[in-house]
């Protein structure tokens, strides 16, 4: 149990796109620090010897140049030991935005294991006999996080040469293989592509392309599902551009229609953005029925269904493995990927898991019997601020052998850089780590491999929760003051991890 503390696009392609956004949402407190025995700031062990000599400035004196506002917690271990080399403020917890996906990843592998596919399936619910099915056709989700468009044009390729020709009863769409959610964290803004809704069926990270381009006093727009080698239209949203000035984008539930406005004076010529999609299992089916179309296969407007009816399986598709997935997830800091990743290994745990918070509950669990440590997830992606970890708790983690097995192979490579930005040619000491951020909270947790080759684990946690709840109120995307609080954190980690790597630990 957990102790309570006192608190056009491949799917690469489509990945990359993801990358770099600043998401907003709302700030609640927490309780901010454990209970579990720490050692404090200013004690030998915060601030040893050997990482500061005479006149090396201190932890503290780092973080007070870096002129972070709210509270900067970060720790230092010993991955051969497991103890701790240095702290300040480590024990207090903060929201861990992305890095909280390092969590998810190494909960999923141990419960899913590295080999690991998830499975999409077109099944009948009676035989195909000449060409026709005198039944339905479901398109069945596995939970796959990473089908995109490629992967259904060839699962309707697959039907094609299979000989289905016609289909005389319904055309269904199941997403119940994972609990459903309309956006992963409720707070954010409508429009942001990184907080899709989740589901069993899932297609270009439940994302759609919206493109527009002046045409006399008017726009051109399409709404579509692109890929590298496609770009259907879809049927499941629709756009509007009306005379406003804020807000930029309002979404209304059409039924089975996502319906979106957008403010005429905010799009220019031309340009295009990535939406969420609010009903991936009939966005999944809208695509497959156009590409059925082309191949001479008429399907009906698909309809959900919470029912696979027993029948013969006409096509599947499997997704990369798990570790994988992993991998991209961390790379690319896939929102989608970490919910869907971490709620299929709580349904493996045997849990009951109704919908994310208690999936991300059962994580939190697993993480405190296996590691000893704290931590209140209310996702698996970092997404919500209301997650709570302690810079020591994940200092720990990290440095546990079986933890620096699983996850070491798969985590991003961190370039260091100097002052100006630009990268350290041929510097001796290595990182792999997590990024984490959101608007005035900013994380990175990893391991360093020191010039001397010694192994460390460390955690960087920074927030500004008052500045990040006002950002929040002022409706901005990227509120005033974000992008210059992260990077000044980003030059922080710097400092901190060249000293680190530069460290006489051995």
């Amino acid at each position: 149990m957990r102790r309570r503390p006192s608190p056009n696009l491949s799917r690469r392609a489509a990945l990359t796109g993801l990358l770099g956004s600043i998401a907003g949402a709302a700030f609640a407190e927490a309780p901010p620090s454990s209970l579990r025995p720490v050692a404090r700031p200013g004690s030998a062990v915060a601030e040893p010897t050997r990482l500061r000599p005479e006149g090396r400035p201190s932890l503290a004196d780092l973080v007070a140049e870096a002129g972070l506002s709210g509270i900067v917690g970060l720790a230092l271990a010993d991955m051969r030991t497991g103890d701790l080399i240095e702290e300040h403020r480590g024990a207090i917890t903060q929201p861990p935005a992305s890095v909280a996906k390092v969590v998810t990843a190494h909960y999923a592998l141990a419960a899913l294991g590295p080999a690991h596919r998830f499975e999409t399936r077109i099944t009948a619910s009676a035989p195909v006999r000449d060409g026709v099915l005198d039944g339905d056709l479901i398109l069945v989700g596995g939970g796959d996080p990473t089908l995109v468009t490629d992967d259904v044009a060839a699962l309707a390729e697959v039907l094609a040469q299979g000989g289905l020709r016609e289909v005389r009863g319904a055309f269904r769409v199941y997403g119940g293989a994972l609990p459903y959610r309309e956006e992963i964290e409720p707070d954010q803004l409508d429009h942001l592509g990184y907080n899709p809704s989740v589901s069993g069926l899932n297609l270009n990270f439940n994302r759609v392309h919206f493109e527009w381009a002046r045409n006399g006093s008017g726009y051109d727009v399409t709404l579509d599902a692109r890929s590298e080698a496609h770009r259907p239209a879809v049927r499941i949203a629709r756009m509007s551009v009306v005379d406003r000035q804020t807000p930029i984008y309002t979404y209304r539930d059409g039924g089975g229609i996502d319906e979106w406005t957008v403010a005429r004076r905010a799009l220019g010529e031309r340009g295009a953005r990535w939406l969420p999609v609010r009903k991936p299992a009939l966005y999944a089916g809208d695509v497959l029925r156009t590409f059925a179309r082309a191949r001479g296969i008429v399907l009906p407007a698909p309809e959900r269904t919470s029912v696979i009816p027993d029948g013969p399986v006409l096509a599947t598709h499997h997704s990369a493995p798990l570790e994988t997935l992993a991998r991209d997830m961390l790379n690319f800091s896939t929102n989608l990927t970490a919910e869907a990743l971490g709620l299929a290994a709580s349904l493996s745990r045997g849990g009951a898991v109704p919908d994310q918070a208690a999936s991300a509950a059962l994580m939190a669990d697993w993480a405190g019997e296996t590691f000893g440590t704290w931590a209140q997830f209310a996702d698996h992606s970092g997404l919500t601020d209301t997650s709570r970890i302690s810079a020591i708790d994940m200092a720990r983690m990290l440095a546990r052998p079986e933890t620096h097995r699983v996850l070491r192979p798969i985590l991003k490579p961190i370039p260091l850089r100097d002052e100006e930005g630009n990268r350290i040619s041929g510097h001796p000491a290595e990182v792999h780590a997590k990024t984490g951020t959101l608007n005035f909270v900013n994380g990175l947790a990893g391991y360093v491999t020191t010039a001397r080759g010694v192994p460390l684990a460390f955690a960087f946690f920074a927030a500004d929760l008052p500045a990040r709840a006002a950002g929040k109120a002022s409706g901005d995307e990227v509120p005033a003051g974000a992008r210059s609080y992260a990077a000044r954190a980003r030059r922080l980690q710097q400092v901190l991890l060249q000293r680190w790597g530069l460290s006489a630990v051995g």
